[in-house]
């Protein structure tokens, strides 16, 4: 499969099916911590979170801001693994969509405006069980953080193993 068909599937894929993310990041003594949570994929290939602005994961940031962030999901559909590189564990790759990139801590007005399209998005959708914050209270309560990527890597979007990666930006050091 070609790179522009891939992307235009991966993006897709997080858009539609992935749901939630595998956020990484590093902690004091140098180690990745995952955590699944909600993460945005924009049309730039950057990521938009927006989260409870007392989580641990701001303070990584703040001393390294490398991060990853992951949508995996059941194999495409049509999927084969005729020759498999190592090992033959009798199943299909699953999809991954996979944005390595800098965090960036977000003003207030950008938080805002993210939680509200989200919100927007997700109600008109009929998932309304969260609970719906003023632009006072997110501001108050929430922190908004943009993953500007490095590389983004496509598992699963192409042909038996086949595997897309591309440089969007360099890293930051």
């Amino acid at each position: 499969m070609d790179l522009p068909t891939a992307r235009a599937a991966g993006y897709a894929f997080v858009l539609d099916e992935a749901g939630f993310a595998q956020v990484t990041t590093v902690d004091p003594d140098g180690f990745p911590v995952s955590r699944t949570m909600t993460a945005f994929l924009e049309p730039d290939w950057s990521v938009s979170l927006v989260q409870r602005a007392g989580h641990r994961r701001l303070a990584q940031w703040r001393r390294d801001p490398h991060t990853l962030v992951s949508w995996i999901g059941a194999p495409a559909p049509g999927a084969t693994n005729e020759r498999p590189h190592v090992f033959d564990i009798g199943r299909l790759p699953p999809r991954m969509v996979a944005v390595r990139g800098t965090a960036s801590a977000m003003p207030a007005e950008w938080t805002v405006a993210v939680y509200r399209r989200e919100v927007a998005r997700q109600r008109a959708a009929g998932f309304t069980r969260a609970p719906r914050r003023t632009d006072d209270e997110v501001a108050a309560e929430l922190a908004g953080v943009r993953i500007e990527p490095a590389r983004v890597r496509l598992e699963g979007f192409g042909v038996g193993a086949e595997s897309h990666l591309w440089t969007v930006r360099r890293a930051k050091p």
